[in-house]
């Protein structure tokens, strides 16, 4: 029986980015295993303490400065409402530079993902009307909806194989392919689903070729591709946008 490494679904669970059913499969195995749950719970921890550490140490120098700076002046001038206006003072910077660490602090390319990256939803077998009679596709969306992807790509490949103009599969080939972190075949099926210009996945495959090209560093397309999406009416401009602000 194959072992489900769930580091990927801790980390989507934390961020919150699971879809209902996602959250309900994982649930129940946090329900039943003890070790996960430990895991979820050291996970949390970890980010809390990641995500508060900048500003911390914002807040000591800040506080240092401002010590330093009230000690002069209680010497030189020892009124009472000083103290009132300076810590009106520093808690102003320190409110103003915590906004302004966290809004202009570039991230990382797995930052990225973390943060915006949401799994491309397949639809049901049942449900799709170019591949209804076709058991591979049925059995490729089996694998995909329980997060087997290798075994998802594999029979997404047979379909293509066979129907190579499927841009439905196509898509979810290189969604596949991008779960399981292949990303320049998923760059491809992407590019093709593009490249096709008549069908209703175009949208998503912009969006999911920007992420591939984040995450094989290839940057100037990475821009080239979110400020093409930005400029656009996608459902995905406003994350488009902010990833431009925050890319390295």
């Amino acid at each position: 029986m194959k072992t489900i490494d769930f580091s990927y679904f801790i980390e989507r669970y934390i961020a919150d980015e699971m879809n209902e059913s996602e959250k309900l499969w994982f649930q129940k195995e946090l329900d039943s295993n003890e070790k996960l749950r430990e895991e979820v719970a050291l996970r949390k921890k970890t980010e809390e303490v990641l995500k508060d550490q900048d500003v911390i140490q914002l807040r000591h120098k800040l506080f240092e400065i401002e010590r330093q700076r009230a000690e002069k002046a209680r010497v030189n001038n020892p009124g009472k409402h000083s103290a009132f206006k300076y810590a009106a003072v520093i808690a102003g910077f320190i409110l103003i530079g915590s906004l302004a660490l966290f809004n202009t602090r570039n991230l990382s390319n797995d930052e990225i993902l973390n943060k915006y990256y949401k799994s491309y939803e397949a639809v049901s077998s049942s449900r799709s009307q170019q591949t209804i009679n076709n058991t591979d596709y049925s059995t490729a969306i089996e694998y995909y909806n329980i997060h087997d992807y290798k075994n998802a790509a594999r029979f997404f490949a047979k379909v293509l194989n066979d129907d190579p103009d499927n841009m439905e599969s196509t898509m979810l080939y290189g969604a596949s392919n991008f779960e399981d972190k292949n990303y320049p075949i998923a760059e491809q099926s992407y590019t093709k689903v593009i490249n096709n210009n008549n069908n209703l996945y175009i949208e998503d495959a912009h969006w999911y070729l920007a992420l591939c090209y984040i995450q094989t560093n290839e940057q100037s397309k990475a821009v080239k591709q979110l400020t093409l999406i930005k400029n656009s009416e996608s459902i995905y401009r406003k994350d488009a946008r902010n990833i431009l602000k925050r890319i390295k």
